[in-house]
């Protein structure tokens, strides 16, 4: 009689074979598909896992059946034998209609894939260590997405919220039932922008523009992340998409212009001391913890730290420079595309009054004459 482990075994087995047919939850599978292309994705994977089990099935079917049937103990003796014509022919011709019955659906989906003709929406992706920048180049839109875990729960020092590591503080959106066009590129190294149930993966490369598309079917919010390992905090690069009816993506899109429009009248505007430092806070956390560390004195051989450093407590010139253009061959990015002057000008007021360091402020009109 077959023991109770060996029967549990063989029907966690079974659910795992079985869960392409019902779609079931994805801890057994793959996730739901939320776009034509991922179901086809979905089907051609479930299709090449059935021709996969069946191909099993038959080969040590055959094989433990011959092993039992001509066993030495039954009076079998073995036979030489080679070179028969028609059994050469048979597995070779076999495999080789198996193979260009899955190739041909998975040729077409790919194909398809690579078709960005014709999008409703375009939006240019540009990849940073470790953040994502969309560009709305039909409407002027453009804003950084990172990270929005609480290092709290990075650092274990508060529990895991229900999507850690899988929030940003700016989601893309977009709407539904449109053909969204995805131009695709780095700043530093190679990463990729994959979200699985919108069935998207495309590579960012320095130096290139590569283009892919999606058109999701529901509304809803799809998460994603970067799929290649682009440094230590390659993990922690998440990507967001939010999929609403035209007329909420129409008032998001006016929302964000007149948070544009009021960024430009920031770059006029004189700030007050707590009000920068509140601000520049926060700007830190998203965009500078990660290399030179929440208490600002870095990781030693590896990152500067700032505390107390000749950079945050020298001339306010060459602060906001490094800063704006970032510094060859090192990790520093520049920010000159990626924060306006002021977000710009907060953060650098934090940096110069965090940590005991006593430097000057800075305001957004000093950034924009260094940046001019």
């Amino acid at each position: 009689m077959p023991r109770p482990r060996a029967i549990g075994a063989f029907i966690a087995a079974w659910l795992s074979l079985s869960a392409p047919l019902v779609r079931a939850d994805w801890r057994l599978n793959l996730p739901a598909p939320k776009s034509e292309m991922a179901a086809r994705i979905y089907d051609i994977h479930t299709l090449i896992l059935l021709v996969c089990l069946a191909i099993f099935v038959v080969v040590f079917g055959a094989m433990f059946y011959a092993l039992f049937r001509h066993r030495k103990s039954a009076g079998h003796a073995a036979r030489h034998f080679h070179e028969n014509t028609s059994v050469e022919v048979i597995w070779t011709v076999i495999p080789f209609l198996i193979l260009i019955g899955m190739a041909w659906p998975a040729t077409k989906a790919v194909l398809d894939q690579k078709d960005t003709a014709n999008p409703d929406l375009t939006v240019k992706v540009t990849g940073y260590q470790w953040k994502w920048e969309y560009d709305y180049l039909q409407d002027g839109v453009k804003f950084m997405s990172v990270l929005a875990t609480p290092r709290e729960q990075i650092e274990n020092k508060a529990a895991k919220g229900k999507n850690y590591l899988l929030e940003v503080d700016e989601p893309l959106v977009v709407p539904v039932g449109k053909k969204v066009r995805i131009l695709l590129t780095s700043n530093d190294v190679i990463h990729a922008w994959w979200v699985q149930e919108l069935g998207v993966k495309q590579d960012a490369i320095p130096g290139f523009i590569r283009d892919t598309w999606f058109r999701a079917d529901e509304i809803g919010t799809y998460r994603g992340q970067c799929a290649e390992l682009c440094g230590k905090d390659h993990g922690f690069m998440p990507i967001v998409v939010e999929v609403k009816s035209e007329a909420d993506y129409q008032a998001w899109l006016a929302g964000r212009k007149a948070r544009l429009a009021l960024a430009a009248a920031d770059a006029d505007k004189v700030f007050g001391v707590d009000e920068l430092k509140a601000r520049g806070e926060k700007i830190y956390a998203a965009n500078c913890a990660a290399c030179h560390q929440a208490d600002g004195k870095g990781l030693p051989g590896v990152f500067p730290g700032l505390a107390g450093s000749r950079v945050a407590t020298g001339p306010a010139a060459a602060h906001i420079d490094l800063v704006l253009r970032g510094k060859d061959g090192t990790a520093m990015a520049a920010y000159k595309d990626q924060l306006n002057d002021a977000d710009l000008a907060a953060v650098l007021t934090y940096e110069r009054t965090a940590w005991g360091n006593a430097a000057d402020a800075v305001q957004p009109a000093h950034v924009k004459a260094r940046r001019d």
